[in-house]
């Protein structure tokens, strides 16, 4: 029976982090602000920014899945809002979980780039759909990704035996 799923372990986590880490880093890439999209690249984020030394972290809310394989027409940002005028002409290295559809990683880019940042991005995996291919990414798959942080869903799922969301 063929894969259908991409598993990712807690310690494939830290080594994709700190593989990510040496890959922006031999880019020449030195960025002064890493910014997570919130939720999925929270996790991320927070282990590149401490494999790469980067102290300056924040995030960005944007919501576009609502459940395995259910989206919104269109990602939307949500508050509390990102500090944008800090990063004018700051290099800001922008970390996402996946690159999927791509919709969620180019509106970010696009936000952050329109107020002056110097953005390249960076995802644990990449998948055949996105729009925009990310700078950095660990893995290419075209598999649907348990993420050691959220495939078993919130507590409150879990305990009512509910199937997990995103």
């Amino acid at each position: 029976m063929a894969q259908v799923r991409e598993t990712l372990s807690w310690d494939g986590f830290g080594q994709a982090s700190r593989d990510m880490a040496r890959a922006i880093l031999a880019a020449g890439f030195v960025p002064e602000v890493v910014v997570a999209i919130a939720r999925g690249g929270l996790l991320p984020a927070g282990a590149i920014a401490y494999g790469l030394g980067a102290k300056n972290c924040g995030a960005i809310n944007v919501e576009f899945y609502t459940g395995i394989g259910t989206v919104l027409d269109a990602p939307e940002v949500l508050p509390p809002e990102l500090d944008m005028t800090y990063l004018d002409g700051r290099r800001v290295l922008l970390v996402d979980d996946v690159a999927d559809s791509g919709r969620t990683l180019d509106l970010a880019v696009r936000l952050l780039t329109d107020r002056g940042a110097v953005v390249r991005s960076a995802v644990i995996y990449t998948k055949p759909t996105t729009i925009i291919q990310p700078d950095f990414s660990w893995k290419d798959t075209d598999l649907w990704i348990d993420f050691p942080w959220s495939f078993r869903g919130s507590v409150i799922e879990e305990d009512a035996g509910l199937p997990a969301s995103a």
